[in-house]
């Protein structure tokens, strides 16, 4: 058995990370020749102002008395430059927004595992290419672009990481330290001749990151005052900043500016996700070498956004975020970074059409440049006789194209220029996509053939020893044919040819050779499998067929739930009617009729929305008085059975309560604390922590009975659920800890009802109990149920009450009795622990089920490894690389999910 856990770590290891490897490998190749616009730019230098969390409606719509709460920005639209709507992609965070804006591309998903702060992978960058930058703003932010910059020309000036504190008394003081830190630059630089003479030097830029707003949206929610005048803050900073400039370099319209923001934010306080006020930011530019306002009487957007914000008499050009990019390369005249996939919008530009068509063809051969890269690469790596290339953009077809071009070029047709350079930008993109996907059918195959072998064998080891279908039937004596073995290691050394030749990496080795051993060990079991046929065609067909569908729902409804909650609602209905077409509503009525209760009342929470929903303190303080009747309810019933209550059980009682209470006043108190902008507490913080680390001990000081062992568990995970809770989700561990005592009592009466003696009384069963192993019995066909129950329940316990997938769906809020300071890493784990708590109710209450059930563990987990195994089948397939960071993370959080009910149920053997 211990062998088998081993392989079985392996196999889930190798599929889990299959997933990164064929679907969120780095789209970036390296190795392309810099473009650079052969023409003298309009722009010496560039400011860009990014206004960290801002929304596009935010700063373009009017307050309630008329007025702009952006004056100068404004201004600057009606009277001085251009302007539109910056369309981002998922995830909406600040880091891929960064890099979207800077560097030109989209970063792949991966780098999440490092916080968005490093890079996975090194990448060129506006910085990078400019001959000195400047920046000022977050310590999260401006380190990844001085860090991957070649050469010491990109200076960063950051703040303390501490004040990025979402419990601060003013947040819009991270926007006025970057403010005041320019102006401090500008007077000194009067003043050094050295430095004077660098800041006046060509291709330079100066970047202001401007926090405050994302801040105060998180802290406060964007429909806040505090937010609204941190725009008006930021307003009057930009226009100090733009009246500097042009006495510093005394107005010599050499100076470009940009003003937009990395991603938006929803009204409940929160980004990542593909929501429009998240992913539509404003984008405001000025200056040399951008095109003055055009009043125009009718434009092309069909949305309504123009005439709430009074703007449809002032063309609007949307652009997305990566276009950006080589917006600001053109306008200073450096070479476009290098891994950009961002369209030059030309309509910005104030130029002649020369200079446009350069800059556009320019921009064509750099990305170009990246798909001969990519598949040169490709192409390398791959037999010749094997190797499809992309049929759209030959050699022979890239080559007219660029003639074609420059021919036009020289007769001045500058917009059929524009035009076919866009054709092959797409053409070239298209390519880009379809040789980073190249490989991505041939290892899916591999790694699905490798994961039904294992699937297959595990259920041939359930059948083979935990079941009577094989006894009897196995023959004995037989000599091993040497015949098998031989096939698979001809054919594995075949594969490892096949990949040797095409030098492919040692992972490729990994996927391709893994099924090689496990579809071996799945015919060493033909005996069982002729066993196993056997008794199926035994069996009556019609039921075969019948419970064949019955199992076939089930893990199609399982797999429904990660889409659509309300498929849990559904099972849980069902569940609720179950007890009523058996012969358990004869034997137990009362037991029925509660579960029938706490089923219908779990599957109201699946319905509650997971997003955009507001703070209710009144419900984590009514669940924190529930928690307290339910300990004094176990009091009362501690004395009634026994007088003579244990010293150390009473004192383990009394401090979940006083632990529950303390949580009850600290959630009150951080709160109202927060709203009075005086932030959070450090007697609050304290008790948080301990109450946390408290939550993890206590449990295991309280008597081993069964009852009063899951009752401890709930009291002290409660503690820390309700420090956790902002909402209605602070009763749901309640609820689903009262199901799960009722289905602790269902399985027993289930159990005897089909026969089973069942010798123990659950009021006298042990968590240290060790069953005898001659006293476990074989699995039937209704563990099969149990099984499905425990990952039914262990789906509701994630589900219920957000979308593990994205961060979207958890209110930062929910962390603030704990931290205010912003810190990615410890505010996700804060907040996987919530998620986990009502896992961990499940676990214990599944493990007190297969001791009344006198159930081997390995047997029914193993029932369960299948269960999950199947359903991560499914997944594999629907991974999705693009869409919303809701959808990414949903099909990504599938397979870990999976992975993670595999990995716990094995702890518990």
């Amino acid at each position: 058995m211990l062998l088998f856990f081993a392989l079985g770590l392996l196999v889930h290891f190798v599929f889990f990370a299959s997933i990164f490897d064929i679907y969120f490998t780095s789209p970036l190749v390296h190795g392309m020749t810099p473009q650079v616009t052969p023409l003298p730019p309009p722009a010496k230098r560039l400011v860009l102002f990014v206004a960290d969390g801002l929304r596009a409606d935010a700063l373009y719509e009017l307050d309630e008395d008329g007025n702009s709460r952006a004056p100068f920005i404004r201004n600057v639209i009606m009277h001085e430059g251009s302007w539109g709507v910056s369309h981002t992609r998922v995830p909406t965070e600040s880091r891929p927004g960064h890099v979207a804006l800077i560097a030109g591309f989209y970063e792949d998903v991966s780098a999440v595992a490092k916080g968005w702060k490093e890079n996975p992978v090194e990448f060129d960058s506006l910085f990078n290419e400019s001959k000195y930058t400047w920046s000022w703003g977050s310590p999260d932010i401006l380190p990844m672009f001085a860090k991957g910059a070649s050469g010491d020309h990109v200076y960063t000036y950051s703040y303390d990481a501490q004040r990025e504190d979402f419990g601060a008394h003013d947040a819009t003081k991270l926007d006025t330290w970057v403010f005041d830190k320019v102006k401090d630059f500008f007077d000194a630089a009067r003043n050094n001749q050295s430095l004077f003479s660098i800041v006046n030097e060509e291709k330079v830029v100066f970047f202001l990151h401007l926090l405050g707003i994302d801040t105060n949206g998180h802290a406060h929610r964007p429909s806040s005052r505090e937010y609204k005048d941190n725009i008006k803050k930021v307003d009057d900073g930009v226009k100090e900043i733009v009246s500097i400039f042009k006495h510093f370099y005394e107005d010599d319209g050499k100076t470009a500016f940009i003003f937009t923001s990395d991603h938006g934010m929803t009204d409940w306080g929160s980004h990542g996700a593909g929501h429009p006020s998240e992913t539509l930011t404003p984008f405001v530019t000025w200056g040399a070498g951008i095109k003055f306002p055009q009043n125009v009487s009718a434009q092309q957007y069909e949305d309504e956004f123009l005439k709430e914000w009074r703007l449809e008499n002032w063309k609007r050009q949307d652009i997305n975020q990566a276009d950006i990019a080589p917006l600001m390369a053109s306008l200073i005249g450096v070479p476009f970074p290098l891994n950009s996939v961002g369209i030059l919008p030309v309509g910005y530009l104030n130029n002649t059409g020369l200079f446009k068509a350069e800059s556009m063809f320019t921009n064509a051969v750099q990305i170009l440049e990246q798909f001969k890269v990519k598949m040169t690469q490709k192409k390398e790596a791959t037999l010749p006789f094997l190797f499809t290339p992309f049929k759209l953009l030959s050699d022979s077809q890239q080559l007219d194209i660029l003639r074609k071009a420059r021919s036009y070029i020289k007769q001045e047709k500058f917009d059929d220029v524009v035009s076919l350079c866009e054709e092959l930008i797409d053409l070239a993109l298209r390519g880009l996509s379809y040789y980073h996907t190249y490989d991505r059918l041939f290892l899916g195959i591999s790694v699905a053939v490798g994961f039904v072998g294992w699937t297959s064998y595990a259920s041939l080891l359930i059948i083979k020893s935990h079941s009577d279908i094989p006894r009897g039937t196995r023959r004995e004596g037989k000599k091993p044919h040497h015949l098998l073995p031989c096939s698979f290691i001809v054919a594995g050394v075949l594969v490892a040819c096949f990949l040797m030749i095409q030098a492919c990496p040692w992972t490729y080795y990994v996927y391709c050779l893994l099924p090689v051993p496990i579809w071996y060990a799945v015919l060493k079991e033909r005996e069982v499998i002729q066993a196993l046929v056997e008794s199926l065609l035994a069996f009556p067909l019609s039921r075969f067929v019948a419970y064949l569908l019955v199992f076939t729902l089930g893990i199609e409804v399982l797999v429904l739930s990660f889409f659509y909650r309300y498929m849990l609602t559904a099972g849980l209905i069902v569940f609720a009617g179950w007890p009523f077409l058996t012969q358990l509503w004869t034997r137990a009525k009362i037991t029925c009729l509660s579960w029938a209760f706490f089923s219908l009342l779990l599957a109201v929470f699946p319905l509650m929305p997971v997003v955009g929903r507001k703070p209710d303190l009144s419900l984590v303080m009514g669940a924190g008085l529930l928690v307290l009747l339910l300990s004094l309810a176990v009091l009362a019933t501690l004395v009634k059975r026994k007088l003579n209550l244990v010293k150390d059980e009473l004192l383990v009682l009394l401090l979940q309560v006083l632990s529950t209470v303390l949580s009850m006043y600290v959630v009150y108190s951080t709160h109202h604390s927060l709203l009075k902008k005086e932030g959070l507490p450090l007697l609050n913080q304290i008790v948080s922590w301990a109450t946390l680390a408290s939550s993890l001990v206590v449990p295991l000081l309280s008597p081993t009975a069964l009852w009063q062992r899951l009752t401890s568990i709930l009291l002290s995970l409660m503690s820390t659920y309700l420090l956790l809770s902002t909402g209605y989700e602070a009763l749901f561990p309640l609820v689903l800890s009262c199901l799960m005592f009722v289905w602790i009592h269902v399985e027993q009466e289930t159990l005897q009802q089909s026969g089973v003696s069942c010798k123990q009384k659950l009021a006298s069963i042990q968590f240290t109990y060790n069953t005898d192993i001659t006293q476990f019995r074989q699995l039937c066909l209704d563990d099969i149920r149990r099984a499905f129950f425990l990952v039914f329940f262990l789906l509701t316990a994630f589900f219920g009450t957000g979308n593990i997938a994205s961060i979207n769906s958890f209110d930062l809020a929910s962390v603030y009795c704990f931290l205010t300071v912003f810190s990615p890493f410890m505010m996700g784990a804060l907040m996987m622990w919530k998620i986990l708590i009502p896992f961990v109710l499940v676990m214990c209450a599944f493990e007190a089920v297969q001791i009344t059930t006198q159930l081997s563990s390995k047997g029914l987990f193993l029932v369960v490894l299948v269960i999950s195994d199947i359903m991560a089948l499914h997944f594999f397939f629907l991974v999705k690389d693009s869409g919303s960071w809701l959808d990414i993370g949903t099909s990504e959080k599938w397979i870990g999910k999976v992975g993670q009910e595999n990995v716990a149920k094995a702890s518990l053997q």
